[in-house]
């Protein structure tokens, strides 16, 4: 009886990192931009090392560890940690302008390899901004009525 020698073929890693929210920093050329976080944590996801990944983008370690442990950083940080490996975490954006107006940034994989990032604007954020600002003006148009009412019997005894 003869072993079949072939092995299945390798499956690719494939690789699942979920969007996350840029952290929010002043405007520099050599700075992190999200563009720069993006393509980070698309090569830290790719080579599963910080400094290939620090390297690929022209930032030092130092710095990717310092932005990662700002306290406006927890969606870059879980998509660090997916990126490595880890289980993923849920994190909560209250930022419904940002949202609505840009997006996460979703970085993107082909074969394992990341080949760049989209960013597409939510709608359901968009729904919900739309859904505050009616609130609002609903209860402006109450309070409205309501001293409209209040001046009416005073504007009837004036005459």
């Amino acid at each position: 009886m003869k072993l079949d020698s072939t092995s299945p073929p390798r499956r690719r890693r494939t690789l699942h990192v979920p969007a996350f929210y840029p952290v929010p920093l002043r405007s520099r050329r050599d700075g992190w931009t999200p563009a720069r976080q993006a393509h980070f944590i698309g090569m830290l996801a790719q080579t599963r090392s910080v400094s290939a990944a620090c390297e690929a983008v022209g930032m030092s370690r130092n710095s990717a560890y310092e932005l990662r442990i700002r306290r406006d950083a927890e969606s870059f940080a879980a998509a660090w940690d997916a990126a490595l490996g880890m289980p993923k975490r849920k994190v909560t954006i209250d930022d419904l302008d940002h949202l609505a107006r840009y997006g996460l940034i979703r970085p993107r994989f082909y074969r394992g390899r990341y080949v760049g990032s989209s960013r597409k604007p939510s709608n359901s954020a968009l729904l919900r901004l739309i859904a505050r600002f009616d609130r609002v003006l609903d209860r402006a148009a109450a309070r409205h009525e309501a001293d409209a009412r209040l001046q009416r019997p005073f504007a009837s005894h004036e005459n």
